[in-house]
């Protein structure tokens, strides 16, 4: 059976962290996350700055939050402020250590130069198509560009010229001189520096050349101080260019180590895909509850503990992995299991009279609030003659294996009493029943029947007197299939998503007591699954979010695998 306790601590980049403190290459240890401003985190971020920051954590050390904020037409601060709150949400603080890329521009403006002095970069004047069409292919190595051998006094005059917008967008670039014939596509002449007259969110139009993510990203390191560069494997080919820079420049030079990246059944990771689903309309926003975003999976529910749970059973490894989403609900339900409230909810109302209870009376029940949790206490439940039951707890002709309530059967109403089905009412232009008339046995008040008789089930049900009226939005994976990109040809991943990834609920009732919920608390309802109080409640209209079912996938699987053992 597969393991499900937390990994120890120890991985490869932590074995090699105590290498290089054990050998002098470094004497502390400082990480860094360095998030594009350029859309919101998602669940693959999450394990980023879970990495980096607990490393650094772990080692004594601190891990700093840099935005590199190179690409001024894609940036924005509502990107910026939603990633820092998404950060602090997970439980991760950066302290004083808060940078841009832009904080740097000047000096690496500086080091560009430097280069430029070296003879190990030039300004080129091919088009963007040109240099795609001299970069050449994984097979065949590219051509030098007919610029590449501009003297180092002419390359100067056009970078600074370039800096100071004298040419058009686009018609120039900066590009390092490395080799055209790599076998390495990124050390292919990379552009360091293209001119964009964009206005920029923190430097305004202070500048028109930006520096691409490539340049920026080692040197900020090293100008930070940055002692181990911890990024997923998708960066691995960029780091021999990162080291060239580096080496190059002769400046201090940090150590990249790159981990792999985390993929979901069920699920898209690619910010350009997530993109197209809130512009296209697909979903309501980045904060949709179906998103894997971490602004979306807030909403929806989660806990900062279920993620982090689920990132450290995932652990840390050399190789991209695709991680069965079921073990990220397993997480989820484990925690809210813990520190949900329980509460009674009736989605699909069906009204039940009980025609033997005393007309009037109202009785409290006491309600236990979490089993899991004795220090949560009791709550009391209102209790009268008409209630409201789960529709799909009553039929008119039961199959062998249904216990719940049908006529002449007899069901224990949860914290309450027995009671018998004795007849239905049905709506004579539909024959739909729309109401139960029943009896109850006052003998039986939170417990079992004097005589020792039986139920065979536990309905969960609420006073229509007291109910209150919520609206309830059933969440379910956004997809269909477990991997959304293998799409057939003229086809893409849209075609994969789950028609019934949303179900919205009107005129639902609900216990009394959830009229003090606040937003983004979490319960269980009774036999229903764990739900969150919605952002969109408000002026005494209540949402609620099914955050997860009570169904266990990954409990099935780990049974499964058990038993094969």
């Amino acid at each position: 059976m597969t393991n499900l306790e937390p990994a120890s601590g120890t991985d490869f980049i932590r074995e090699a962290i105590r290498q290089d403190l054990a050998s002098g290459r470094f004497h502390r240890v400082q990480t860094r996350f360095p998030p594009e401003p350029n859309g919101y985190l998602h669940i693959g971020h999450a394990k980023a700055i879970w990495i980096n920051f607990g490393i650094a954590q772990e080692f004594g050390g601190f891990c700093s939050l840099r935005f590199d904020d190179t690409n001024p037409a894609a940036e924005d601060v509502e990107y910026v402020e939603a990633q820092k709150e998404d950060i602090r949400w997970l439980g991760y603080d950066w302290g004083e250590h808060l940078y841009f890329a832009s904080d740097y521009y000047e000096q690496l403006y500086e080091l560009a130069e430097k280069l430029i002095k070296k003879g190990k970069a030039y300004v080129c004047d091919l088009s963007p198509e040109e240099v795609r069409a001299y970069r050449g292919t994984l097979t065949e190595p590219g051509r030098n560009s007919p610029y590449r051998d501009r003297s180092v006094e002419e390359n100067l005059d056009l970078f600074r010229r370039m800096r100071a917008g004298e040419f058009p967008e686009g018609s120039r670039t900066l590009r390092a001189k490395i080799d055209m014939a790599s076998p390495n596509l990124n050390l292919r002449d990379p552009i360091m520096y293209r001119i964009l007259y964009v206005t920029h969110h923190r430097t305004g139009n202070t500048w028109c050349i930006y520096p691409t993510y490539d340049w920026a990203h080692g040197q900020c390191d090293s100008l930070e101080g940055v002692t181990h560069s911890l990024c997923d494997l998708g960066y691995e080919g960029h780091r021999p260019l990162y080291d060239w820079f580096l080496d190059e420049l002769g400046i201090y030079h940090p150590r990249q180590i790159e981990f792999g990246r985390l993929n979901l059944t069920y699920t898209v990771l690619s910010k350009r895909y997530l993109r197209r689903l809130v512009e296209e309309g697909y979903v309501s926003g980045w904060d949709d509850p179906r998103m894997p975003t971490l602004v979306g999976m807030r909403r929806r529910g989660y806990t900062p503990e279920a993620i982090r749970t689920f990132l450290e059973l995932v652990g840390v490894s050399k190789a991209n992995s695709i991680v069965d989403v079921s073990l990220l609900e397993y997480c989820l339900r484990q925690d809210l299991n813990k520190r949900a409230l329980r509460r009674m909810a009736v989605l699909r109302p069906l009204k039940v009279i009980l025609d033997n209870y005393p007309e009037g009376l109202v009785e409290e029940v006491e309600a236990v609030n979490n089993p899991e949790d004795p220090s949560a206490g009791t709550r009391k439940v209102p209790f009268s003659k008409i209630l409201y039951i789960e529709r799909d707890d009553f039929m008119e002709n039961p199959p062998k294996q249904f216990y719940r309530l049908a006529p002449g059967r007899e069901v224990r109403l949860r914290y309450a009493y027995f009671i018998r089905c004795e007849r239905a009412v049905k709506d004579p232009s539909t024959g739909e029943v729309i109401e139960l008339h029943c009896t109850y046995d006052p003998a039986t008040r939170g417990g079992d029947a004097p005589d020792g008789r039986k139920v065979k089930a536990t309905l969960h049900w609420v006073s229509a007197a007291h109910a209150i009226e919520a609206e309830v939005r059933l969440y379910d994976r956004l997809f269909a299939v477990e991997d959304p990109l293998d799409v057939p040809e003229g086809k893409d991943f849209t075609a994969h998503l789950n028609p019934n990834s949303l179900h919205i609920l009107k005129g639902c009732k609900l216990e009394p007591s959830l009229a003090e919920a606040q937003i983004s608390d979490r319960f269980q309802f009774e036999r229903l699954g764990y739900f969150c109080l919605d952002p969109d409640s408000r002026d005494g209209r209540l949402v609620f979010n099914r955050t997860e079912s009570l169904r266990d996938t990954w409990a099935k699987i780990q049974q499964k695998l058990g038993a094969d053992s």
